[in-house]
């Protein structure tokens, strides 16, 4: 059985994320109770919002909620199985895609928005997105409708599912940097400014900068003096992220030349350079690490 130790039964799990397709998951024996997996599951995001998923205890979860911490195993078998539905829950916020005007690209832009919201909104999903979790139906949901998004690219299945894990890994990368440096500022009480201010002067006068020349460049131009690095306030996300929309948007029209300029064109866009190669974050569907 799981319990607080991390591991959870992917059967039971899988039954209990789906469980408003199964009817209402209640318990098997005894007297209905106004008690409800929901009720467990957003009393938990609200601890994590708040606190951290490091600090999300069963007990914590149930105070709120009037009820002893025990009672919640009748419910959810462990903190693993917890996490688990929050994550699915969370994911219900994702924008829709169904009426995204512009194509594939102003799609994968509103999908990578929407997840970096949700990110902000909940700063302890991104880490999620590298563990071996479970796809409930919103996450499902989801998965359908940005590969739906990309399935008109001519693109084949492969190359469409490595399309979307490598938003997912930008998305990914890039709002766990944010959520850090969030986090940075709660335990030091110092925004990243003040953090400057105070450590700035003290590196200029360690640090042989005649050694590092192309550091010092950077330096003195002052963009280290600015948060998010002269990017402005979301911190360059919407640069790279138009980044790596340019490198799909070649890698899309490279295969689309291979498929009307026949063999040599086909060698061309096979290349080693054409490649998309590997991608970071969760994989899709089955074990299913994803992004």
């Amino acid at each position: 059985m799981a319990g607080n130790d991390g591991r959870t039964d992917p059967e039971r799990t899988l039954v209990l994320l789906w469980r408003d397709h199964r009817g209402p998951a209640r318990p098997a024996r005894g007297p209905k109770q106004a008690l409800t997996v929901d009720a467990i599951v957003d009393s938990a995001i609200r601890v994590a919002d708040t606190e951290g998923l490091d600090a999300l205890s069963m007990r914590k979860v149930a105070e709120p909620l009037g009820v002893s911490t025990m009672s919640l195993y009748t419910y959810v078998h462990g903190r693993a199985e917890l996490v688990n539905c929050m994550l699915d829950k969370v994911l219900s916020e994702s924008p829709s895609l169904a009426e995204v005007e512009g194509g594939w690209r102003k799609a994968l832009e509103r999908y990578a928005h929407g997840a970096r919201d949700i990110a902000r909104r909940h700063p302890w999903v991104p880490p999620l997105f590298s563990s071996r979790m479970l796809m409930g139906p919103n996450e499902t949901a989801v998965w359908d409708g940005v590969l739906h998004a990309v399935c008109g690219t001519g693109l084949d299945e492969r190359e469409m599912l490595t399309v979307v894990n490598l938003v997912n890994g930008y998305v990914r990368g890039a709002t766990v940097q944010e959520t850090d440096v969030e986090q940075d500022e709660r335990r030091s009480g110092l925004s990243y400014q003040e953090w400057f201010e105070r450590s700035g002067p003290v590196l200029e006068r360690l640090i042989p900068f005649t050694r590092y020349p192309t550091l010092t460049k950077v330096w003195m131009s002052g963009v280290f003096d600015e948060p998010g690095s002269g990017f402005g306030p979301d911190g360059g996300f919407e640069f790279g992220l138009q980044r790596v929309l340019d490198g799909i948007e070649r890698y899309i029209d490279e295969r689309t030349a291979a498929r009307d300029g026949g063999p040599a064109a086909l060698r061309e866009a096979s290349s080693p350079a054409a490649d998309p190669g590997s991608t970071t974050g969760r994989q899709v569907p089955a074990g299913r690490d994803r992004g």
